[in-house]
């Protein structure tokens, strides 16, 4: 009863197009509605399960009325293209769990993700305290940072912004941290495929979506604990709402489809700022994702102001207003947080709080001074001039690698640990060894592997079409924003990445905008493919055969790409060894990492999943393991304590020297491949070891 009353027109048959609608939008509201009842408990440091369900459950449910309530028909589809889209989302839901990684042990940003997770999931407060007392006091020669987790104000911070562990620590209440991921990933397909039908229409709903699917970045990223999918569920689950905001503001929905009522669009379109302002509580990356929101909402403003008559004037204010409300929040968790990260970012930080900055002073000065822009008319070849643009700036990103090679000199530590890494993966590829190269000119590549050729020219038909349409006399409006927020992220992202550019591991920097984004322009663009052939006057088979084959080569390059390691999970294991080396550890013992590599991989994880207080031993620079007297000393110190003493290493002889050796860990796994000029078509094999002394 309660699920009908959230339909529109008072009928429990909703028509299939309103069904996909609601369905598609659920998961930007749930996570949004988690986040806002999340934080505020977290800043508390009282986020415990039963707190924050209570306090999410009412949120989630006023955020779904506010957006679901009345939904206009925004979206034509048939059931058969509905049950399609969510079998195809329920499809890679079950295949990613099945095949899901188990990333806990700290070597790159998943575990990190999952330890932060774990500590939030068990403590429900931040920072995480050091517990020197444990080891006798403060000493200087006591480490309690690691990798992925920074020694800040006194106590340990971890890197990233809180909004991913938030969502995955919800995991880990209900036992399944690691399915957190494929579940989110389920709602990423059905989210996607939502905007495909509002932009491109129902029939091309489940090729994006299964396109998207199969795509190996996103099979990637929905199995372990990455931030790229619960941004992207947020960006288009915005995208969408916007696009129900204006069809409500219009009072019309799809031109073959009955009215709707004129209602509720200044609300939506504020609930949809508040979505997009969110991004930037679970990726920083997301404050330029969001730019184009803050662009289009002046000029909304500014519409309404010119005085032009667009019933779209109304969503401006609410949707800058949420838009605000979001973005806040979001950099009130990095303040409160995630200091130390920001810090180690502020290169690419800065200037990108200058562009937003000057996005602002330009959307003001155009919004004040909108009568008189009113007034002005576009250049009569300016439709023209746009499209070839759009050709122009691929072509550019195509021919890229022909007249640039990117290059960084290492400035600080992890500067040179990343050239260090480069340098190795280079000799692992049979490569030049040059560890400046960052391969960013490859970016455009890196895109064609995962989705294809077809798929990249298809899109760019498409956007230079849309521009051509939305220059000449505004129409196809509901792609403003969207194309806006495609075209301008996917620029910037192929431009500079800022990654290791190692495969799979660069791909993550696609997934919340770049594939899904240029996924859905190309179906778009091969529907106008198929529309140009019915104007020509082509029957009805050859737009059959058009629409067949587009959608085959849509398909089969991101599958045949991902073949190769869709069927391998990665890091299996690492759970059951990490439960065994917890129970080796006595109870009422303080841990001394006495190496480097087994301090970096384990320090948190000792601290979060085995709950017992850890610190690195210092060691000298260049150097793996720690002073023999200095362990001794803090040995001493701990016994001193009353309690138990306990030396962890990578190997034997490393911990011999305090007590008998005793193999803790003995892992045996798969890793991700380190492909730098090729997409990745296999597993590298992983060997990880601990060794215990008691002494």
């Amino acid at each position: 009863m309660a699920f009908t009353r959230l339909l529109p027109d008072e009928t429990r048959r909703p028509s299939a197009g309103r069904v996909l609608a609601l369905a598609s939008l659920l998961p930007a509201l749930v996570v949004a509605g988690w986040l806002l009842a999340g934080l505020p408990l977290l800043l508390a440091g009282m986020l415990r399960p039963w707190f924050t369900v209570v306090a999410a459950i009412p949120v989630i449910v006023l955020l779904c009325v506010a957006g679901l309530r009345r939904l206009p028909e925004a979206v034509e589809a048939t059931g058969a293209q509905v049950a399609t889209v969510m079998a195809i989302a329920a499809g890679a839901g079950v295949f990613n769990a099945v095949f899901h990684s188990e990333q806990l042990i700290v070597r790159r940003d998943p575990a990190t993700y999952a330890q932060y997770a774990v500590w939030l999931a068990g403590h429900g407060s931040l920072p995480i305290p050091r517990q020197e007392a444990a080891f006798g006091g403060p000493d200087p020669m006591l480490q309690f940072d690691s990798v992925g987790f920074y020694d800040y104000g006194g106590a340990v911070v971890p890197q990233f912004m809180p909004g991913p562990p938030m969502l995955y620590a919800a995991a880990d209440w209900l036992g399944g941290l690691l399915l957190g991921p494929p579940v989110l990933g389920a709602l990423a397909v059905l989210t996607v495929g939502g905007v495909t039908a509002r932009l491109a229409g129902g029939r091309w709903a489940p090729v994006a979506a299964l396109a998207f699917a199969v795509s190996l970045p996103i099979l990637y990223t929905s199995r372990t604990t990455f931030s790229e999918i619960p941004s992207l569920i947020l960006l288009f689950g915005g995208l969408a709402l916007v696009h129900d905001a204006v069809t409500r503001a219009r009072g019309q929905g799809a031109p073959t489809l009955t009215a709707a009522p004129r209602t509720g669009g200044p609300l939506v379109a504020g609930l949809a700022g508040l979505v997009f302002g969110l991004a930037t509580l679970v990726r920083i990356d997301g404050l330029r994702d969001v730019l184009p929101v803050l662009a289009f909402a002046g000029l909304l403003v500014a519409l309404r102001r010119g005085g032009r008559g667009r019933a779209e004037g109304v969503l401006g204010a609410p949707l800058l207003a949420g838009l605000v409300a979001g973005g806040g929040l979001g950099f009130l968790a990095a303040y409160a947080f995630a200091r130390p990260y920001l810090s180690y970012l502020s290169r690419s930080v800065v200037p990108l709080l200058a562009i937003c900055a000057v996005v602002l002073v330009l959307t003001a000065v155009g919004t004040a001074l909108a009568p008189r822009l009113a007034r002005l008319r576009l250049p009569r070849r300016a439709p023209e001039f746009g499209a070839a643009l759009v050709v122009l700036v691929m072509a550019g990103l195509a021919v890229r690698p022909w007249v640039q090679t990117v290059r960084r000199g290492p400035v600080t530590l992890e500067d040179g640990r990343t050239a260090r890494f480069i340098m190795e993966t280079q000799k692992a590829n049979g490569l030049p060894i040059d560890g400046t190269r960052l391969y960013f000119e490859e970016s455009l590549y890196w895109v064609i592997w995962y989705v294809g050729v077809p798929v990249a020219v298809l899109a760019t038909v498409g956007a230079a079409v849309l521009v051509r349409r939305l220059l000449r006399n505004g129409a196809a409006f509901a792609w403003l924003l969207p194309l806006a927020v495609i075209g301008w992220t996917t620029v910037t992202t192929l431009l500079r990445p800022e990654i290791t550019p190692d495969q799979p591991w660069a791909s993550r920097r696609l997934v919340p905008v770049v594939i899904p984004g240029l996924i859905v322009l190309a179906v778009w663009g091969l529907g106008w493919v198929r529309d140009r052939a019915r104007r020509f006057g082509y029957g009805r088979r050859v737009q059959g055969w058009l629409a067949g084959a587009g959608t085959v080569l849509i398909l089969v390059p991101p599958v045949v790409t991902s073949i190769g390691t869709a069927f391998t999970p990665i890091e299996r294991g690492e759970r059951a060894a990490v439960e065994a080396m917890c129970v080796a550890i006595p109870p009422g013992a303080s841990v001394l990492m006495a190496e480097r590599v087994t301090g970096d991989r384990f320090t948190q994880v000792v601290r979060g999943m085995c709950g017992v207080p850890v610190a690195q031993v210092r060691r000298e620079e260049n150097v793996d393991t720690a002073p023999e007297a200095e362990v001794d000393r803090l040995i001493a110190r701990i016994r001193a304590t009353g309690r138990t003493p306990v030396v962890l290493a990578a190997a034997a002889d490393q911990v011999q020297p305090y007590g008998r050796s005793q193999q803790v860990m003995a892992l045996v796994t798969r890793q991700d491949e380190r492909s730098l000029t090729e997409p990745p078509n296999g597993t590298w094999s992983l060997r990880i070891n601990v060794w215990m002394a008691r002494p």
